[in-house]
């Protein structure tokens, strides 16, 4: 009788679904080029025959109508994932990285940038969730313990080695790890610092503006961030509000979320000076490196920020070539996933200049801590001038929500990226079926002067 070994488990299914929350009702996550978002998660699950029953989940942030394409680009991954050996998949997240990234067809749709990009990073951070579940690890524990080799492994160097060599990220992340365990304990004792947007949402009114900053400081946050650029007169007011609420020592960082010219955004951000904004965030296109340049050179001693909406490695390379910014934000959802953003995170490393990412989004701040706790564990060593963005938005929806603690992030312990929704809030809010747009959707609507339902 022939021996029999057990069958190696495979990705049986990758289901994906439209999820949305009615945010814009009460105007949270409003700012100036988005007045009225509902945050929404295009979310896909990984589903395996692994005898543990093991999945892997990740989604991409989006903020509402469109979110439907940005799952139809998710599902036509579909064919490269389904039937790939789970123990491959998790031993070289990469492997997979590098078959999206370079399918020929599907970049042409970028390449590497907008939705299709964003559609790997969903898929590819769905495997690096399987894989630190099956290693039982959170995902910030799985890369800050991994072999700098293999790390350097999982990235792709095309168009950024005249920035940083293979050779160079070995580099770092060997000096990286001196000291990492301590780190990790210190980490584990006191978290990683956080600021807070939620006070600053430009649909707020001054008293809601004025109670929820003081109640930022009370809950031990050392910085807040407004958003601005609507009109200057309510900025100049509102940030005075914001000022007087959370006394001279605490940092206001505000941001104008691309909404203005380069020439404008200089004037803007130094009109504002009077309230010593710690940083202005995203003052012009996302896309003009010499433009950030521009406007850093003109309002220094106020920093400028950005890379929520950058879209690929290549343009964080050129931003920290080109001197562009005093701190580099990452999105966890926005690029292709964990190995662009080791990428971008060694970039800065290189470059010397603070990480501090953007969350805020329906699960971002799930996501985007295990970067930025790997980052202080095993690469930059350091938490001066690091933040981590917090809004106190949707964490109910998942498995594993973000904890704070005098205004810091507590480390997570559960295996995994802390993607997990429950499954009740996605029957809940998957559009349009699911039980509450089903119910919304049958009540007539009256249409504001675009014509879109309210």
């Amino acid at each position: 009788m022939s021996p029999t070994f057990p069958t190696p488990a495979r990705v049986i299914a990758v289901d994906t679904y439209d999820i949305r929350f009615p945010t814009s009702r009460e105007l949270d996550g409003s700012d100036a080029m988005n007045p009225d978002p509902d945050y929404s998660a295009a979310y896909v699950v990984l589903r395996t025959d692994a005898a543990d029953g093991a999945e892997g989940h990740g989604f991409t942030f989006t903020i509402g109508r469109g979110n439907e394409v940005q799952v139809a680009a998710i599902d036509a991954l579909r064919g490269h994932v389904t039937g790939r050996s789970v123990d491959e998949l998790c031993a070289d997240p990469g492997s997979l990285s590098r078959d999206l990234i370079g399918d020929s067809q599907l970049r042409w749709l970028g390449p590497e940038k907008g939705v299709m990009h964003m559609a790997i990073g969903a898929v590819v951070n769905a495997v690096w969730d399987l894989a630190a579940k099956r290693a039982r690890k959170p995902l910030w524990r799985l890369l800050a313990e991994s072999d700098p080799a293999w790390l350097v492994g999982q990235i792709d160097f095309r168009y950024i080695t005249d920035a940083l060599t293979p050779e160079e990220a070995l580099d770092l992340l060997r000096r990286g790890r001196e000291g990492s365990e301590g780190r990790a304990a210190t980490l584990r004792s006191q978290g990683f610092p956080a600021y807070t947007t939620s006070p600053g949402w430009l649909g707020y009114s001054d008293e809601k503006l004025s109670r929820l900053a003081a109640e930022a400081v009370a809950g031990g946050f050392r910085q807040i961030k407004l958003k601005v650029g609507a009109d200057l007169a309510d900025d100049v007011r509102r940030c005075r509000v914001a000022r007087a609420a959370v006394g001279p020592d605490i940092r206001i960082a505000i941001d104008a979320n691309q909404r203005w010219n380069v020439d404008e955004a200089i004037a803007w951000t130094r009109a504002l000076t009077e309230c010593r904004p710690y940083w202005i965030e995203e003052p012009t296109s996302p896309d003009d490196i010499l433009g950030h340049a521009v406007v850093r050179a003109a309002v220094a001693p106020v920093k400028v920020a950005t890379g929520e909406h950058a879209q690929n490695r290549v343009v964080f390379k050129q931003l920290l070539q080109a001197g562009s910014i005093d701190v580099l934000q990452i999105d966890a959802a926005r690029v292709g996933g964990v190995n662009e953003n080791l990428a971008i995170l060694l970039l800065a490393a290189k470059f010397g200049v603070p990480v501090c990412p953007h969350a805020g989004g329906v699960g971002l701040c799930e996501l985007v801590q295990h970067l930025s706790m790997f980052d202080f564990v095993a690469l930059s060593g350091t938490t001066v001038d690091r933040v981590i963005e917090y809004v106190d938005h949707l964490h109910e929806h998942f498995t594993e929500p973000v904890v704070i603690r005098d205004g810091h992030y507590t480390a997570p312990t559960a295996p995994g990226f802390s993607a997990t929704m429950r499954p009740e809030s996605i029957a809940e809010f998957t559009y349009p079926g699911g039980a509450f747009w089903a119910a919304d959707l049958a009540q007539p609507k009256a249409n504001d002067r675009k014509g879109h339902a309210v």
